[in-house]
């Protein structure tokens, strides 16, 4: 089976996730703790990790079982074919966010453009291109994934 990315309405994202499982649909919406400040106090907070987007892992048959959710808007499309999310990138997610916060790395003999394996950290493994180094971060290009990380120095 593959997994497919939904895309919700705004802010439904952990609502969607919940009501999919309840109907047997395998979900998964990662969640990041943030600290969030009000006028009185600071409080931590589970947020998406990709706002509007749950991932689900049905067969192509099944697809349209999503829509019983009432927060599911439509299924997001690449080339005009729904996104399909390798069970390798749903994977690396996962150990993303189990990994403590706290990286050792250090990009001082990289130059801007460089293709990298990155050696540890939560993205083990992943090829990635140097786009930026400033002075308290560096911004990687990972391709396969399709998205851009920046890691800060300490």
């Amino acid at each position: 089976m593959n997994w497919y990315v939904v895309y919700t309405k705004p802010k439904w994202e952990k609502k969607v996730a919940e009501q999919l499982t309840k109907f047997g649909v395998e979900c998964y919406c990662p969640l990041i703790t943030k600290v969030r400040q009000w006028s009185d106090r600071k409080k931590k907070v589970e947020v998406p990790l990709f706002n509007s987007y749950v991932f689900v892992q049905l067969s192509e048959a099944d697809r349209n079982s999503v829509f019983q959710s009432v927060g599911v808007v439509r299924y997001l499309f690449w080339l005009g074919k729904p996104a399909i999310v390798r069970n390798e990138e749903i994977s690396t997610i996962k150990n993303w966010l189990s990994t403590p916060e706290q990286c050792d790395v250090s990009v001082d003999a990289f130059q801007i453009g460089d293709k990298i394996t990155l050696e540890s950290g939560p993205f083990i493994a992943q090829e990635a291109t140097v786009q930026e180094i400033k002075n308290t971060h560096y911004v990687l290009v990972l391709e396969s994934m399709g998205c851009t990380l920046k890691m800060n120095f300490k």
